[in-house]
């Protein structure tokens, strides 16, 4: 397939290219780069700041509005600004605390009660109020702050780069992150929705931007008012184009693991390959924004990452090789080697669609997207050897001591190539699989099992041990080799997971002739426990749905699950 972005696509696209050329020097980080390093004593020393006096924003003709990448930072100097998110299960809210390092002292305060819903960032943070050229307000919003945001050094001596992650999670099941930004650094404020552009016609503005006063008290963050003169141009041409800046655009990351900021990213019509809709009733997309851009379009390998001519503003990310040649002598492991940790997160994006593209059209589909993810406290690596003409590859479970030595291997199933549109790289057939059980939780009424290429697309819990806060493998580009490949490595790294949307043909379930009623969608890691890892007993996810309405015409209802309300 040629699938192609549509003119919002590249908007994003040109806005985290520019992000990622102008703004971000961060490089990867070993496996085990959440440990922080001591820092200088004192509190950080945040301060609002634009990067340019002046933006130019395009308005691309048939959408709705611009999108308001204004280019201001929050500096840190003094000491990091680091937060630790977490909460102890979905019974439980979200708690963020600061830490504050002093040599090797460490205090930590708790952040006020409810300040902080999710993992997404600092909400209200940003105030941002734009004027036309008669000095009328036309538009006034907040914007959530995420500290992971884009980001750049302030001066040559600033430590040259930063080991915190590269984005905040929007998964709805996320359990603990870190948000940080280093001493003598910048992170991006600038908050874009995607999925709500800003009406602004042609013409000429003036932005004032500040921080809310409940943060300016809590991080003693001077009150200042940067100002930004904003042009807002119509452009025409859906091939180029994207926000500019006298000093260079400043654009929010779109960090592939989970951007703070979801956009429906959707096809064009392709040759051969018509008749593409999306939304609820659509099986070729999850809902408009429940999901971080880089997964909506989950298999494309080609629009994904950075490459010639396109680019989603992740980091370009060292090939995975698997190792020259598959494992000699006999399989083993010894018993105290550290093992993965895989568990199923529940379902969620759940919906109703009416199938295409290999779907029986007419039929009715519950579709919806699972996650599976690596606790730890060791990464799992499994590589894949073909024979020469041969349809699968023999794949293997490697094993590594303490100081990243292997120390054995394991078989451990099968890879086959994915010819399908949408697809097409090596699937690991033994990762997980989904069930749709009845009521009492006893009986199958549907089952489906996909095979999977591994990739660490969302950040789950980078509070656990080992967590890597720089994956290599974080979308389809990077893993999963071609239909000639010899051999391929799949990764799921520690305190990361692989989201899947089964919104693709063969994937959701097909609920056609079920009747009205209570179901729960099962997620079930490691079905066949081919994988070894440290605990089997937490491998399986429930979420209850309630179907209703009639053929042609179903509907779901999706209780929240604990205090996690994402349908």
């Amino acid at each position: 397939m040629t699938s192609q972005p549509d003119r919002k696509a590249l908007t994003r696209a040109a806005f985290a290219a520019a992000a990622v050329l102008t703004v971000v020097t961060v490089a990867g980080a070993a496996p085990g780069a959440g440990a922080a390093p001591a820092s200088p004593a004192g509190t950080p020393k945040l301060k609002l700041i634009a990067a340019s006096k002046a933006v130019t924003l395009d308005r691309w003709e048939g959408e709705p509005g611009v999108y308001l990448d204004l280019g201001t930072y929050v500096t840190v100097d003094g000491a990091p600004l680091e937060l630790n998110v977490t909460r102890k299960s979905y019974k439980d809210p979200v708690v963020a605390r600061q830490i504050l390092r002093n040599g090797t002292h460490t205090t930590t305060r708790t952040l006020p009660a409810g300040l902080v819903k999710d993992f997404s960032g600092l909400p209200g943070f940003l105030e941002v109020s734009v004027k036309n050229a008669a000095g009328q307000e036309v538009t006034r919003s907040k914007g959530t702050f995420c500290p992971n945001n884009a980001s750049g050094r302030l001066r040559p001596d600033a430590p040259a780069t930063s080991h915190y992650p590269e984005s905040c999670s929007t998964n709805p099941f996320t359990l603990g992150s870190v948000w940080g930004v280093e001493k003598g650094w910048a992170a991006n404020s600038s908050t874009v929705d995607y999925d709500k552009p800003v009406d602004l016609p042609v013409g000429e503005y003036t932005a004032t931007v500040s921080v809310a006063k409940k943060y300016r008290d809590l991080f003693g963050i001077p009150n200042d008012h940067p100002t930004v003169k904003v042009t807002v141009r119509q452009t025409d041409d859906g091939t180029t184009g994207g926000s500019t800046s006298g000093g260079g655009t400043a654009g929010q990351r779109s960090a592939s693991p989970s951007d703070p900021h979801a956009q429906h990213a959707q096809h064009s019509t392709a040759a051969g390959h018509t008749g593409h809709h999306f939304g609820p009733r659509g099986a070729d997309a999850p809902t408009p924004g429940a999901l971080p851009h880089a997964l909506e379009a989950r298999g494309l390998a080609h629009h994904l990452g950075d490459g010639l001519g396109h680019t989603d503003g992740s980091r370009v990310a060292p090939a995975l090789r698997a190792d020259g040649r598959r494992p000699t002598g006999r399989a083993g492991v010894p018993a105290n080697v550290p093992k993965p940790d895989l568990r199923s997160l529940p379902a969620w994006d759940i919906a109703v669609t009416d199938g295409e593209d290999g779907d029986v059209p007419g039929k009715d589909y519950l579709a919806f997207s699972a996650n599976v993810w690596n606790a730890g406290p060791a990464p799992l690596v499994v590589d894949g050897f073909r024979t020469p003409g041969a349809d699968l590859m023999d794949a293997y479970q490697y094993f590594y001591d303490a100081h990243g030595k292997q120390v054995g291997y394991a078989p451990t199933g099968t890879m086959e190539w994915d010819p399908r549109i949408g697809h097409e790289h090596w699937h690991f057939t033994d990762f997980a699989s989904y069930r749709l059980l009845s009521a009492d939780r006893t009986r199958q009424v549907r089952s489906g099992k996909e095979a999977f290429c591994l990739a660490n697309t969302d950040a789950i819990d980078y509070t656990v041990r080992n967590a890597n806060w720089h994956p290599y493998n974080t979308d389809l580009s990077t893993a999963c080799g071609q239909q000639n490949s010899i051999s391929v490595r799949e990764v799921l790294d520690v305190g990361s997971g692989d989201t899947y949307t089964q919104y693709r043909p063969g994937q959701s379930f097909d609920i056609s002739d079920l009747p009205n009623g209570t179901y729960y969608i099962e997620v079930k890691a490691n079905p066949a426990h081919r994988l070894q890892e440290t605990d089997l007993k937490n491998n399986v996810s429930l979420r209850k749905v309630v179907l209703g309405g009639t053929p042609g015409a179903r509907t779901v209802q999706v209780p929240p699950y604990d205090l996690v309300n994402a349908p």
